[in-house]
């Protein structure tokens, strides 16, 4: 009988759950992720998660309790830095401490170390260390890492192409059927925000579907290929943004105003995150910078509603769309 790893269908699930479910796959290890969030995985995470933590970590602790009794093993790897230069929020740090001290009866955590700036190999090395946990041979590891590289260069390509994290991972593993969305659209909106917050369909309020059901097509800071977010370089800040995904949303913020070619920006911001109250300041002040594109804040927490939700979103929608057309007849 092989072993099951569990995977929280939570944070960097939904930048990295191909590659790790490709790799414990080729060690013929059986990879069970939590998944889709309710409102039953939420509330585990309030009741184990501390009270002042940001939702998204106690969406976090919800989904491991939700695979408590279902594994193995649970794998948290602690991940510091992928791009050997900036660095992971320092809850995504100390998470696997977190989770392991507050959950009773909790499997073995899998906490491998993930740094990229201690050396070239680091992340190889990292890989190494799981593989050797459960005995398997340097040969047959090195393979399934390699094996795992391409799958997540095969789920970036999806994201590029615009499809969401959902959908990708869906393609790869399950249905192989196409998303290709056939509607009308007659506005185009980015929403900008952390990938954990925006496509968590329950914690978001399903932002993105309901955008798409209002004739809006929507943009993500996943579907930018990343050599246009270099070329942001520090977003004329004396330096780039501590955090990883914070200087990427902020990149990402620039690259699409200067372009103009949306009709308005969102930004999905969770309340309680340190790193988010500084990146929201830094796009709304870009946002001054294009007063013709209309920006909006939207904050989430644990105890947001979707009328509250759905009616901001739709007196946005209207603004912009009216705005659209006074300024088509005006040209």
């Amino acid at each position: 009988m092989a072993l099951k790893v569990g995977i929280p269908s939570a944070l960097m699930y939904y930048a990295y759950y191909p590659m790790w479910k490709t790799f414990f796959n080729e060690l013929g290890i059986e990879v069970v992720n939590s998944g889709r969030t309710t409102k039953n995985i939420l509330d585990n995470g309030i009741r184990e998660a501390l009270a002042d933590a940001c939702v998204p970590i106690k969406l976090f602790f919800g989904h491991a309790v939700e695979l408590k009794n279902k594994v193995d093993y649970i794998f948290i790897p602690r991940t510091v830095c992928l791009n050997g230069k900036t660095v992971y929020c320092p809850k995504f740090l100390g998470l696997p401490d977190m989770v392991r001290y507050s959950v009773e009866n909790l499997p073995p955590v899998i906490d491998v170390r993930i740094d990229t700036r201690e050396g070239r190999f680091s992340l190889f090395k990292a890989y190494l260390q799981i593989g050797k946990l459960f005995g398997a041979e340097i040969t047959k590891i090195t393979r399934a890492y390699l094996k795992a590289k391409s799958a997540l260069g095969r789920f970036n390509r999806l994201l590029r192409k615009g499809w969401s994290p959902a959908e990708a991972i869906s393609y790869l593993y399950n249905s192989k059927k196409s998303f290709a969305r056939h509607g009308e659209y007659n506005l185009k909106f980015a929403v900008i925000g952390y990938p954990y917050a925006v496509n968590d369909s329950f914690i978001s309020v399903n932002l993105l579907d309901k955008l798409r059901r209002m004739g809006v097509k929507v943009l993500t800071m996943e579907n930018i290929h990343p050599l246009l977010l270099l070329l942001q370089r520090n977003c004329s800040l004396p330096k780039r943004l501590f955090w990883t995904f914070s200087d990427t949303a902020l990149k990402a913020a620039h690259y699409l105003f200067r372009q103009g070619r949306v009709d308005g920006v969102l930004h999905l911001t969770a309340f309680g995150c340190g790193p988010d109250s500084l990146l929201n300041k830094f796009i709304e002040l870009e946002a001054k910078k294009h007063c013709n594109i209309p920006f909006m804040t939207l904050m989430i927490d644990e105890h947001t509603g979707e009328a509250g939700m759905t009616t901001r979103l739709e007196a946005f929608v209207d603004m912009v769309r009216r705005r659209k057309e006074v300024y088509s007849c005006r040209s």
